[in-house]
């Protein structure tokens, strides 16, 4: 079989013809033959893998073509240089590398002996000081050093024996002292038992949003209830349903005495019982509801056990009800202010209404007016014959007309107003905003009387909004902020830990940019300023009196 040379397409374009000479390898920068690509293919006579044949010298004239033949050789004859070339520069490089490391590890030996060479010098100073010394002087030495190692030895035995003695006393009096922590402990639980929580500040602290334990409607409802639970408590105290004893006492051997002494008892049981619930309900706050059932409760198991002589206990029935006194006095107090609130709020509210209607009338009467005297001159103008004036006497009175049904709208339509942002950094401080609502023609009168004497600094203008529903736009705005309420509980308090930036895009996002009337982003709080200025000077100028003083 014979076989011809089958170069893959990518390859670089050899010479037609060309056949690779005997252990030829194609040079590391040509890309791979692709994947089952067969160098040696069956073909035409004389291509043999291996062999190279060329013309042997007189065995015919090659002429012309001869020349090209010779061309072709000698361009494969370059291409085998060329990658022979490639192949020696890369055996060169690994050969210079090599090299290198050669250099490298020989520089490390002889470092390496260097440092041996300065153990064998110190090594050997050390052998010829102890050559110059006698036998009897290193046994001498050899022998204090014995000792000395012996009383080491016997200082770390004491010193050992005396800390295990330490710890072993340590552990006893720990062991002592936390018999007394668990009897202390023990004691301060039982004791804890007997406490009830009545200070305000702790009570406060621990309180929550108040959960009502009785619904009703209203205050009033809750007053009957009370009356109502309060006639039964009366009738179970004289039909002798409060309490109970034991009726099998003889006082010298007369069961009657022995009856009257624990009637007289359990009376003066159930008084102070009663007394204790009596005080819980006068002086009941919401916030004290569960103290004073723990109070009451702890009060029966008192009772209980001092008249466990003659089994006085108090009635379960009669405890429930004057703990349920104690639910619904604590749930009237609660209704009673959440009803004080809505009723300030809303006569907060029909005080603007009449302020916003006192300053529509007063508006519109000051527009007439003006109207009246804008016409009397219009008719004397056109009388006498000043058609110039007459005309801006009727465009100031269309003015006037138009200005006149705008306050007539405004008083109409009760829902239209001004929705105002507002803050107060000296008294809430930085990052807390109040979005209100007034009716007013001016709306900076409000916020006037916002800042009176309930607040120590005035109130500072972010943006003021004109909107036909500016009670649906307040409404939008608290319900956009209702995560950020500074008052979680109490809905009418309308401030919120805000940015006038964070309403500004809020505004923007509803399409209300083109309503505001005024906007600014930072507060001038011009009093509060001051007021920083003068104590921050008045704290540097007192320790330099201070100084001239001694």
């Amino acid at each position: 079989m014979e076989y011809r040379f089958n170069p893959p397409p990518n390859w670089p374009n050899l010479p037609a013809g060309w056949v690779p000479p005997p252990g030829w390898h194609p040079p590391a920068e040509w890309p791979a033959p692709p994947e089952n690509w067969q160098l040696w293919v069956p073909g035409e006579a004389g291509q043999v893998p291996g062999l190279s044949r060329t013309p042997k010298p007189g065995e015919g004239s090659p002429g012309l073509f001869g020349a090209r033949k010779r061309l072709r050789q000698a361009e494969v004859e370059l291409a085998t240089a060329h990658s022979r070339n490639h192949e020696l520069s890369g055996a060169a490089q690994v050969a210079d590398r090599r090299a290198d490391g050669l250099a490298h590890r020989l520089k490390e030996a002889l470092a390496h002996n260097e440092t041996l060479a300065g153990q064998v010098r110190d090594l050997d100073s050390s052998y010829r000081t102890l050559r110059g010394k006698d036998a009897l002087t290193l046994e001498q030495e050899l022998n204090d050093m014995r000792q000395a190692l012996g009383q080491l030895e016997g200082e770390i035995r004491r010193r050992r024996v005396t800390e295990e003695r330490q710890q072993a006393e340590a552990a006893e009096q720990l062991a002592g002292v936390s018999q007394k922590i668990e009897q202390a402990r023990a004691t301060l639980e039982q004791v804890r038992g007997e406490i009830v929580e009545t200070e305000d500040l702790a009570l406060l602290q621990e309180a929550g949003i108040y959960e009502y334990r009785h619904r009703l409607a209203n205050a009033v409802a809750y007053k009957a209830a009370l009356q109502k639970l309060r006639d039964a408590i009366k009738v179970a105290a004289r039909n002798n349903n409060a309490i109970t004893a034991s009726t099998n006492w003889t006082v010298n051997n007369s069961s009657v005495e022995g009856q009257k002494m624990v009637r007289d008892f359990s009376k003066l049981m159930l008084r102070a019982y009663n007394t204790e619930a009596d005080n819980c309900v006068r002086s009941m706050r919401p916030f004290r509801l569960e103290s004073a059932k723990d109070r009451l409760d702890k009060t029966r198991n008192i009772i209980s056990r001092l008249g466990r002589t003659m089994n006085i206990n108090i009635a379960d029935r009669y405890h429930r009800l004057r703990v349920k006194e104690l639910e619904l006095t604590a749930d009237h107090l609660a209704k009673a202010e959440e009803e004080k609130e809505r009723i300030r709020a809303e006569r907060e509210r029909q005080r603007d209404e009449q302020q916003a209607m006192r300053e529509f009338e007063r508006e519109k009467a000051r527009l007439g007016k003006e109207q009246t005297q804008w016409q009397t001159a219009m008719r004397k103008w056109v009388d006498a014959g000043d058609d110039v004036k007459a005309s801006e006497a009727q465009v100031k009175l269309a003015e006037i007309g138009e200005a006149i049904k705008g306050v007539e709208e405004r008083e109409a339509n009760v829902r239209t107003g001004w929705v105002y942002v507002i803050s107060n950094i000296g008294s809430f401080g930085n990052g807390v905003v109040k979005v209100g609502l007034t009716r007013r023609l001016d709306p900076l009168e409000r916020v006037r009387e916002l800042g009176d004497a309930s607040v120590p600094f005035r109130f500072d203008v972010h943006a003021v909004i004109f909107d036909a529903d500016a009670v649906s736009l307040e409404a939008k705005l608290h319900q956009r902020l209702k995560d950020q309420r500074v008052n979680r509980v109490n809905l009418r308090r309308e401030f919120f830990y805000a940015s006038p930036l964070e309403l500004l895009a809020i505004l923007e996002e509803m399409g209300l940019r083109d309503n505001l009337v005024e906007y600014v982003q930072e507060p001038e709080a011009a009093e509060w300023r001051s007021s920083r200025r003068l104590a921050e000077k008045r704290e540097t100028s007192q320790p330099l009196s201070a100084l001239t003083s001694h």
